[in-house]
């Protein structure tokens, strides 16, 4: 595993609308991809007993998964705010990439819910699904290798959020976290401190985190949980990757966010490229979140076929 804390810095010009937000986050496009025949890519229609809803998820099974016995590391691939579990499929050209690794992906359904456990609606706890229930029916559904040497987590803006917040509070459950464009920052949102394009983003971070000071913000405010890690704490920690483009709202975020990993010495990865918060800019950076997270677990897949 790589220690490097801070790399390929592009600068450019950035586009700070509301307008441009809404576009971008808004997980709509006017063509479909469809699936590589060489990747098995399965629905699983899937009750949570904890939020009391249907939250179906994407499978993409690698090739030759049905002719195999192997046990293959997992990546879970959380989707951005506005969008589906059925994005990544149809959106991007996932299915081809995933064709060139040995993993397993999992596309969650998150709504609209930050992967967290809501101030306001009791039964909206995606915190609590993602951990206590789908990452059990993944292992216990597909041939996982199903421990945390072999298991990691990615998304997109608001799913980028959730991949490192993840990886912040559950560090025993991932070796991997990667952010693509992560919206870091909306539990230190409010009305007093409104920042990028709050208006977009103000009824789901009300309804998820409450009012300013509340303990749901407190406890999953991503700046704060990486300013409370001791060096015991940053020790055991996943590698770390995020990406933001330069054209992109949330790269003051991002900096940031780069700005408490370098001082706390956490290891990571941190690139500013080219690009806004568009799916042009996700799909070619799916395509490095996989090849990462596969060079990572490279060994454990030559493992998993003994």
């Amino acid at each position: 595993m790589r220690n490097v804390f801070s790399v390929w810095t592009f600068r450019g010009r950035r586009v700070l609308t509301a307008v441009l937000l809404c576009t971008l986050l808004c997980c709509f496009a006017n063509s479909k991809v469809h699936a590589s025949d060489k990747v098995s890519v399965e629905s699983v229609d899937f009750k949570s007993a904890i939020t009391g809803q249907r939250l179906p998820y994407t499978a993409f099974l690698p090739q030759g998964y049905a002719e195999a016995n192997t046990r293959y590391p997992v990546l879970f691939l959380l989707h951005g705010l506005f969008g589906s579990h059925t994005n990544w499929l149809n959106l991007t050209n996932l299915a081809d990439y995933v064709a060139n690794h040995k993993i397993i992906v999992i596309t969650p359904e998150g709504h609209d819910g930050w992967y967290t456990d809501s101030a306001t609606v009791p039964a909206d706890k995606y915190e609590s699904y993602i951990m206590k229930e789908l990452l059990p029916d993944v292992d216990s559904r597909f041939r996982t290798i199903g421990d945390r040497r072999a298991r990691g987590i990615a998304g997109l803006s608001m799913g980028g959020y959730g991949a490192l917040k993840f990886g912040l509070k559950y560090p025993d459950k991932f070796v991997f976290a990667a952010s693509i464009s992560g919206a870091f920052d909306p539990a230190a949102r409010s009305d007093e401190h409104p920042g990028f394009a709050w208006d977009v983003l103000k009824p789901s971070v009300m309804a998820v985190f409450g009012p300013a000071g509340s303990r749901t913000r407190q406890e999953n405010d991503l700046h704060q949980l990486a300013r409370n890690l001791s060096p015991a704490n940053v020790a055991t920690l996943p590698y770390i990757y995020l990406s933001c483009g330069t054209e992109d709202g949330f790269l003051d975020t991002n900096r940031d966010l780069d700005g408490v990993f370098l001082s706390k010495k956490i290891p990571h990865e941190f690139r500013e490229l080219p690009g806004g918060h568009d799916w042009g800019f996700w799909d070619r950076q799916v395509r490095e979140v996989l090849g990462l997270y596969s060079q990572l677990t490279k060994d454990e897949v030559n493992a998993g076929r003994k």
